[in-house]
């Protein structure tokens, strides 16, 4: 498609060809992709799936009309539509890809029907405004509760919002639960949670404080990244690994106490956490040494020694 397109748009249900008549089934990868002055589009019910990038950067885009015979919206079809304020996902759709819908930073409520099945990772990551998360009743695989979305078979945060409490029986915060939440200030684990995924809160950047309960066993890659607020953590005994760049970018970070029970620090963990000055390890000194360390897991930070139980170890 043209990139020049603009205004209200209405897809045909057929197109004719060479005397010939094709109904359209399907948007296609990258179909309005970057169409920056495209505000509305109505699609017609012949359409049953929209595609990975179909409406990317669509950045002018207030309003779409999903018809009833869409069963899945692909990867990113939506990605970066800053200012589509609502969508309704019909009773038809089955599975909402990865970052579906990332980066809408005008949508304030979603709804997940009865149909849906699958919900990929980071499908509403970075939708800054979102504050409203329901489920309906009747969906086999998710349930919403406390504006959170949770899977029920593992019982698995997979959608936050900038309003969520997250109940107690969640066992594990999803890969990218939280991303983007930009206004959510503060979390409290709850201790029925043993891990917290990759980029589960990554660029929350009014997280000013994160309760980690002693249950959870392994922090994520990115997990914290780019939460750019918060100024202490305490990592719990019950901690055995912290995962690539889980701290990355933390610059009002200045102090870090991590439990005698990890095992692992993963790759540049805490670069770039430029005001990190104390940093304390609650096992012995040779305890620290024997932790497998990745490469410029510290790389960027001021602190250059970590107080141990019985000393401290020079790392800088």
């Amino acid at each position: 498609q043209p990139k020049n397109l603009s205004g209200n748009i209405e897809i045909p249900a057929s197109v004719s060809y060479k005397d010939n008549v094709y109904s359209v089934t399907s948007i296609g990868e990258y179909a309005f992709e970057g169409c920056s002055s495209l505000t509305s589009v109505t699609i017609p019910d012949s359409v049953t799936s929209i595609g990975n990038y179909a409406f990317e950067d669509c950045t002018s885009l207030t309003s779409v009309t999903i018809p009833d015979s869409v069963t899945s919206i692909g990867d990113s079809a939506f990605y970066d539509c800053d200012s589509l304020t609502s969508v309704t996902i019909p009773d038809s759709v089955t599975s909402i890809g990865e970052s579906a819908f990332e980066g809408c930073e005008s949508l304030t409520s979603v709804t997940i029907p009865d149909s849906v099945t699958s919900i990929g990772d980071g499908a509403f990551g970075y939708c800054t405004s979102l504050t409203s998360l329901n489920v309906k009743s009747k969906n086999s695989v998710y349930y919403s509760e406390r504006n959170c979305i949770i899977e029920k078979k593992t019982k698995t945060l997979i959608v936050g919002c900038n309003t969520s409490v997250v109940p107690d029986d969640v066992t594990s915060i999803g890969d990218y639960a939280f991303e983007g939440c930009e206004s959510l200030t503060s979390v409290t684990i709850p201790d029925s949670v043993t891990s917290i995924g990759d980029g589960a809160f990554e660029g929350c950047e009014s997280l000013t404080s994160v309760t980690i309960p002693d249950s959870v066993t392994s922090i994520g890659e990115w997990a914290f990244s780019d939460c750019t607020s918060l100024t202490s953590v305490t990592i719990p005994d019950s901690v055995t690994s912290i995962g690539d760049r889980a701290f990355r970018g933390c610059d009002s970070l200045t102090s870090v106490t991590i439990g005698d029970s990890v095992k692992s620090i993963g790759d540049r963990a805490f670069v770039y956490c430029t005001s990190l000055s104390s940093v304390t390890f609650e096992g012995t000194m040779a305890q620290w040494n024997a932790i497998s360390k990745g490469s410029d897991w510290n790389y960027d930070t001021p602190f250059i020694e970590v107080v141990c139980s019985d000393g401290t170890v020079r790392v800088g």
